[in-house]
């Protein structure tokens, strides 16, 4: 399987082709993906994009949910 590349929160990462956003940012080893009204950290609930609690920034648009889209080369992705 091809690999791609991308960053989260500046880090590159490859991943094969067909991964999740979420999955590549699991792999930094980031846990929260944004936080909460009350700053509470939140992460992937569901991973069928129901809860909304994996969002985050990808390529400047906010609120995207990472587990229903999958990685592109060249992608920027930041949490928080």
């Amino acid at each position: 399987m091809r690999e791609i590349s991308l960053t989260v929160n500046g880090l590159a990462v490859q991943v094969p082709e067909g991964t999740t956003v979420a999955v590549a940012v699991f792999q930094t080893g980031e846990k929260t993906f944004h936080a909460s009204v009350t700053g509470q950290p939140r992460g992937p609930l569901c991973g069928m994009g129901i809860c909304y609690e994996c969002r985050l920034t990808v390529n400047g648009s906010s609120h995207v949910r990472s587990c229903m889209t999958l990685c592109q080369a060249g992608m920027k992705v930041e949490t928080k």
